[in-house]
């Protein structure tokens, strides 16, 4: 089993290679569309601005890659800007078309808060799904965003609040999206990703 992470030039990936080598998983940082497609499970993972990342995706073809790896049903999980990227169109710095796999818009963090979204909080369950399993009742995750998700579908399985409900979390099928970073989410974001590994090993 090997879980592809996909690099595509934003991102603290290391953080995440350390976290799923803790976990015992065996990973592969990757740009090469022909390597990832080998692997078991995808990780997007990203910092940075939208219309960036989905230029660089574009240029290595990554896009269809990850296009691909969905509708296969390969698992794949997306973490802050990543997550931002699976859904349809973002506002940061204009209007960008992002990959489309969920339904969803990315919007502008407008609360009488601090913004930047910066540091711990709840991750609030709205669905049994398998990424929370084993999660205590009060799980707290690690976040950095100014941007969040916008939809009124279906696929929501997590939110927390600052200022106002916020989605987080989400799934269509195999795909995972988290704004939350699970890597540096401590025991509550390993046992997270402990989850996601399992997916491919229950197939």
């Amino acid at each position: 089993m090997t879980i592809g992470i996909i690099d595509y030039g934003m991102g603290n990936l290391k953080s995440v290679v350390n976290a799923i080598e803790f976990l015992e998983g065996r990973c592969l940082v990757s740009d090469d569309v022909d390597e990832l497609s080998q692997c078991n499970q995808l990780i997007l993972p990203g910092v940075g601005a939208f219309q960036e990342a989905m230029v660089r995706l574009k240029q290595k073809k990554l896009d269809r890659l990850i296009k691909k790896a969905h509708a296969m049903g390969t698992p794949l999980l997306g973490i802050c800007l990543g997550m931002q990227l699976l859904f349809e169109r973002s506002e940061e710095f204009g209007q960008h078309q992002g990959l489309g796999l969920l339904k969803g818009n990315i919007v502008h963090l407008d609360v009488p808060l601090k913004v930047p979204h910066m540091g711990w909080n709840m991750l609030n369950i709205r669905k049994k799904n398998p990424l929370f399993q084993g999660l205590p009742e009060e799980a707290y995750v690690y976040f950095v965003h100014s941007y969040y998700l916008e939809t009124e579908e279906k696929s929501v399985i997590g939110t927390t609040y600052y200022g106002k409900e916020l989605s987080i979390a989400a799934q269509n099928k195999n795909t995972f999206a988290l704004q939350f970073h699970p890597e540096k989410s401590g025991e509550v974001g390993l046992q997270i990703l402990r989850n996601f590994i399992e997916l491919s090993q229950k197939d």
